[in-house]
């Protein structure tokens, strides 16, 4: 099992109007100082904009690894200096734990809380106006740098300086990456999207998403014979 890191820094903000066209957001977060509250629905303090994707009790703490904010500096050198941890609104930020070595219903002892990865983060398109590039959050998803989700199996504190420690693991089969490397794909195998679908801990939207998909490739198989 992974053996745990630091929560490097806690995240949390209001709404405010995103720019150009003045939308609603809540990526904007700022450095928590001191104890935050982990509740149900996330950390206390912390907004979201739309709430159909983002926040609630399925995705009630985002958690993006600090490493990956290299890669994306790299491959967008215009807005390379603003790509830094809390900028695309995650809760959580650490070095070591990525979307590799995370997977599909791990329980993580966080501080004093208790969280479950229940999906990947899905970027929408105010990652690419907050940094006024186009293309950015398509490769957030092809490159596979999302981040990821928790539940909260049970309330806590985290501060900056606390654990993160792996308390139990479900697959060993579907990391964040792997999630990513067969939902993208145009044709996946159906058995292969059945097994990720039941995989415990998996947030039921997306059950339901990869059940469905995985029934259509399988009825057009049986079809084509």
């Amino acid at each position: 099992m992974y053996p745990g890191t630091l929560v490097e820094g806690v995240f949390a903000g209001g709404l405010r109007e995103l720019q150009p066209e003045g939308q609603s957001t809540g990526m904007y977060k700022q450095p928590v100082q001191g104890d935050a509250l982990i509740e149900s629905h996330g950390i206390g303090g912390d907004q979201q904009a739309d709430r159909r994707v983002h926040g609630g009790p399925e995705k009630a703490v985002h958690h993006y690894a600090a490493e990956n904010y290299a890669k994306l500096a790299a491959a967008f050198e215009h807005c390379a200096a603003q790509l830094v941890p809390g900028s695309l609104g995650e809760n959580l930020s650490s070095h070591g734990l990525d979307e590799c070595n995370v997977f599909i219903g791990d329980v993580y002892r966080v501080g004093t809380s208790l969280l479950q990865v229940s999906q990947p983060r899905s970027p929408c398109w105010k990652i690419n106006h907050r940094f006024a590039e186009d293309t950015l959050s398509m490769f957030v998803v092809q490159q596979h740098l999302t981040g990821w989700y928790y539940r909260v199996l049970s309330p806590g504190v985290v501060r900056a300086g606390d654990r993160i420690e792996l308390v139990e693991r479900y697959t060993e089969r579907f990391s964040l990456d792997a999630f990513w490397t067969l939902q993208l794909q145009h044709r996946p195998q159906f058995q292969d999207l059945l097994q990720l679908s039941e995989t415990p801990g998996l947030n039921q939207d997306w059950r339901q998403r990869l059940s469905g998909r995985a029934h259509w490739l399988k009825s057009k198989s049986k079809n084509s014979q």
